[in-house]
């Protein structure tokens, strides 16, 4: 959320501006964080609430504000066919490996569990599926032998901040299309905008 807020302020994702940090934990550093940097934050708490509950008074929160585009980072519960209908093609994840590859929980145990010589971390935009959604971006990182999940973690965490930067630039600019599950960068100038994300 950090990396995201810092890179539209400084311009990286032109036209964007950070609306609203939300988290469904009151006390989420997160909420703290943005804060101090003057970002209007919510707590939308879950805890002993029905799910359905707990979504529709995120959506009535988004649409109140008219965000157009949601951004998860770190929010670990699939999100309801409701949920995604509300924004479908206006959400957007980032995941600690090259997706279709360790979905889920626990991706850098399950990378070195498996052996993998590279891992990495992929944006995609949401859908109905557990990590499933068209890919955006994706960043690759070497598993060195004597890595364990958190060195891992460490080293996917830099590029997440670049490939979310990135992604969100991207979808943005609305210069991309949606082929499948493919997601294409339009044939225009956006190569040129993209170098400030190398």
């Amino acid at each position: 959320m950090l990396a995201l807020a810092e890179a539209v302020g400084r311009g990286r994702v032109p036209g964007a501006s950070v609306a609203l940090v939300l988290s469904d934990h009151a006390d989420a550093e997160g909420l703290r964080r943005a804060a101090e940097r003057g970002i209007e934050t919510l707590a939308v708490e879950r805890a002993g609430r029905a799910r359905a509950e707990h979504e529709r008074e995120i959506i009535s929160a988004l649409e109140a504000r008219r965000i157009e585009l949601v951004c998860l980072a770190g929010f670990m519960r699939l999100l309801s066919p409701q949920f995604i209908a509300a924004f479908r093609g206006r959400i957007l994840n980032i995941h600690p490996s090259l997706l279709p590859a360790f979905p889920g929980l626990d991706a850098q145990r399950q990378a070195i569990a498996h052996g993998v010589k590279v891992s990495g971390c992929t944006v995609h935009f949401v859908d109905e599926t557990l990590d499933g959604g068209p890919i955006i971006t994706q960043r690759v990182v070497a598993v060195r032998e004597d890595d364990t999940p958190e060195t891992l973690a460490a080293r996917i965490l830099l590029e997440e901040h670049r490939a979310y930067t990135e992604a969100v630039a991207l979808v943005a600019s609305g210069r991309y299309r949606v082929e499948g599950r493919r997601v294409l960068r339009a044939d225009d100038d956006y190569s040129e905008s993209s170098q400030n994300f190398v």
